[in-house]
């Protein structure tokens, strides 16, 4: 497997090696398996020569028309971690370069991957238009609204569609590289997240703050801080709406354009994050825990911390659930 890696000044040091260590892993264990897939040939590319990354260390890079052609470009994150300066970088006339080089593997049949902010280079060279992806959770309103032929979900770890695979936050780059590896020997992905020591985890909603989220509109912050004033109290939208002075059909649309998500499910949000805390930082019985974020057993709040975050309360609690 011929992998390129794309990299422009700026990048983010931790992506790029975890990209890098994750196949130069892989390609070590490879003869560990009764049946080795192909050997990882990983090659650094940059249209301008050698780059810097955002911890100032050199890192040299080929020009991609020099370098052999790969089976996969994977696009790593740069250092922007604010919606306003990564805005201005990636759509920026220094970045042409980078996004022309997605533009001709995307146009060559080439498969792209990218993780966390590099995922803005993809939506910026319109590679994601008409598909499912995800970037960082935190960047997600911003990303929405700049991209909105982009089908984001930003509570996804990762999401494969056409050719292209996106990942979340700095660290979805070991789940990024992961996949690549599962593509071609689902045995040796494996065998390398063991030895990494790589949990699997297939969403990013368990580490997003709503409230943070919520800042970016003052609808949507308005009806945050009315649902953690009435967490415990069954949610009512049609009170929600009254109470921060919009409709409901304006609260739904505030929060679909924000979010990509109802109300409903943003209210969940917050219950799931306020019962998550006390069920890491107290003693309270799961039911307990359950009235004070307003369900009404410890059941539906078992569901839900499953189906949306992947947990339970005794895995929270690190202990059988009481």
């Amino acid at each position: 497997m011929k992998v390129s890696v794309l990299v422009c000044d700026g990048v983010f040091d931790s992506g790029l090696a975890g990209v890098l260590d994750v196949l130069k892993t892989a390609d070590e264990l490879r003869e560990e398996l009764p049946q080795p897939p192909p050997p990882w040939e990983v090659t650094i590319i940059s249209p301008a020569g050698p780059v810097r990354t955002a911890a100032g260390f050199l890192v040299d890079g080929v020009l991609p028309r020099a370098a052999v052609p790969p089976d996969v470009l994977v696009v790593p994150a740069v250092a922007h971690k604010r919606p306003g300066p990564l805005t201005q970088w990636v759509g920026g006339p220094g970045q042409q370069p980078v996004r022309d080089a997605v533009q001709q593997a995307r146009a060559d049949g080439l498969p792209l991957a990218a993780a966390c902010t590099g995922t803005w280079m993809l939506a910026e060279s319109g590679v994601l238009d008409g598909l499912p992806a995800t970037t960082s959770w935190w960047l997600g309103p911003d990303f929405r609204q700049r991209y909105p032929r982009v089908a984001l979900d930003e509570t996804h770890m990762l999401t494969q569609a056409d050719g292209v695979t996106t990942a979340g936050a700095a660290m979805a780059h070991l789940d990024l590289a992961l996949s690549l590896v599962r593509g071609t020997s689902p045995a040796l992905a494996d065998l390398t997240a063991r030895y990494l020591v790589v949990d699997d985890r297939p969403s990013q909603a368990s580490y997003a703050i709503p409230g943070h989220l919520a800042r970016t509109d003052p609808t949507v912050s308005a009806f945050e801080r009315w649902v953690r004033e009435h967490i415990a109290q069954p949610l009512r939208i049609a009170d929600a709406a009254k109470a921060v002075g919009a409709s409901e059909r304006t609260l739904q649309r505030a929060l679909d354009r924000v979010l990509g998500i109802s109300p409903l499910r943003f209210a969940q949000h917050i219950r799931l994050e306020q019962a998550t805390h006390l069920l890491r930082t107290t003693d309270l019985p799961t039911g307990v825990v359950a009235r004070r974020v307003g369900y009404e057993n410890a059941a539906t709040l078992t569901s839900l911390l499953r189906e949306r975050l992947h947990t339970t309360p005794g895995r929270l609690r690190g202990r059988p659930i009481r």
